[in-house]
C-alpha cells in the first residue's frame, strides 16, 4: 500500500537556498505519512521491512516562492542525510542539545592502545528499568538512532545495548535517550573486541540478539585485523547467545559480508533463516546465494539508507541458535 500523498502543498519563505532547502525538508517531514510511524509491531518480534515512500521536495530562487503542486510520482532530490531524517522522523530528536552538531572520525584503529582499555560494567539496575529482560546488543551502533527506534517500539519487552568506539557519538546518543525518557536502551563507549564478553556475561538477563551492521570494512589486507569481527568476538557471541537467539549481519561490501558469513557458518549450532525447517515469513526471503532480500528489523540503518540511495546492494544474514 502506497503511503505517499499524491499532492503536497509546500510554501518556502527562506531567502537563501540552504534555508529554503531546510524549510522544504521540514515541511515534508510534517506531511509525510511513513509506514513506520503507523507500524505497531508485535512484542519482541522481528519485522518485515517496508521501504519508505518519500514525497519529493522542490525549491525556488525567489524568497517568497510557492511550490504549487508536487505529484507523487516525481523522484525526490534529497541527500542521504535527509532520507535518514525522514525515516527516523518519529524519534523527533533534538539537535539543540549541549553538543550540537557532532563531528567524528569515520575510521578509527581499534588496535590503538587508547582503545584497549575494557569498558566498565554499568550498574544494570541504573541503566535499565528491568535488567532481566532479553537483551539485544548492536556492535558498532553509530549514532544510536537504529536502537532508539527499536527501543521506543518495544518497551517492557527487550533491552537494547549499543557499543560504539567513537565516544562523541555515545555522548550524544545518551543525551537523546535522556531527552526521550527511554528506560530500555543504553549506549557504552567500548571496543567490542575487548569489552563484549565481560559486559554480556555480567548482564542479568539472556542475550537474545546480536547485530553487526555495516562495520568498517578496513579494505587494505594489512588492516583486516582491525575488522570488528574476529574469532574471539565471534566465540563470545556464540558462548553467550541464548538458545533460539539470533545474529543479524549486514554490509554493503560483499567482501566484508562474506567474511562475516564464513565465520558464523562454521558453527553447527547456528542455522541461517533459509535453512530452518520453517515456512519463511514475509521479509525473510533470500536470494539464490542466501542473502536476505530486505532488512527484517522494521527500519533501515543510516549506512543502509545511504548505500541504497547510491544504488548499492546490501548483503544480509540472519542466524538462529538451535535449541
Amino acid at each position: 500500500m502506497k503511503m505517499c500523498r499524491s499532492r503536497i502543498m509546500i510554501k518556502l519563505h527562506s531567502s537563501s537556498p540552504a534555508l529554503q532547502r531546510r524549510d522544504s525538508l521540514s515541511a515534508l517531514m510534517l506531511r509525510i505519512s511513513s509506514p513506520f510511524l503507523s507500524l505497531s509491531p508485535p512484542p519482541s518480534s522481528l519485522l518485515p521491512f517496508s521501504s519508505n515512500c518519500h514525497a519529493p521536495s522542490s525549491s525556488s530562487s525567489s524568497s517568497s516562492a510557492h511550490v504549487s503542486v508536487v505529484e507523487h510520482h516525481q523522484q525526490p532530490h534529497l541527500r542521504s542525510s535527509d532520507l535518514v531524517a525522514l525515516e527516523y522522523a518519529d524519534l523527533n530528536l533534538s539537535y539543540h542539545l549541549d553538543q550540537g552538531h557532532v563531528r567524528i572520525r569515520q575510521h578509527v584503529n581499534p588496535l590503538s592502545s587508547s582503545f584497549r582499555v575494557p569498558a566498565q560494567v554499568p550498574d544494570w539496575n541504573q541503566v535499565f528499568a528491568d535488567p532481566t529482560l532479553p537483551l539485544m546488543v548492536d556492535i558498532g551502533c553509530g549514532s544510536g538512532r537504529f536502537l532508539m527506534w527499536l527501543a521506543k517500539r518495544n518497551p517492557k519487552v527487550r533491552n537494547y545495548l549499543g557499543l560504539e568506539i567513537r565516544q562523541k557519538l555515545v555522548k550524544r546518543a545518551e543525551l537523546w535517550v535522556k531527552d526521550m525518557v527511554l528506560d530500555n536502551v543504553h549506549f557504552l563507549y567500548a571496543n567490542a573486541t575487548i569489552s563484549f564478553k565481560h559486559l554480556v556475561e555480567s548482564y542479568p538477563g539472556p542475550l537474545q540478539l546480536v547485530s553487526v551492521l555495516c562495520p568498517d570494512p578496513h579494505f587494505k589486507k594489512r588492516h583486516h585485523k582491525r575488522r570488528v569481527l574476529q574469532k574471539p568476538l565471534v566465540g563470545a557471541i556464540m558462548d553467550n547467545l541464548m538458545p533460539g537467539g539470533q545474529v543479524f549481519l549486514q554490509s554493503d561490501v560483499l567482501e566484508v559480508a562474506i567474511d562475516m558469513r564464513d565465520q558464523f557458518d562454521e558453527f553447527e549450532a547456528l542455522k541461517h533463516i533459509d535453512a530452518l525447517n520453517l515456512s519463511v515469513p514475509c521479509g525473510f526471503e533470500c536470494d539464490n546465494e542466501g542473502w536476505l532480500l530486505s532488512n527484517p528489523m522494521g527500519i533501515r540503518t543510516e549506512r543502509e539508507i545511504h548505500a541504497e540511495s547510491e544504488g548499492a546492494k546490501i548483503y544480509r544474514r540472519l542466524y538462529q541458535k538451535q535449541l
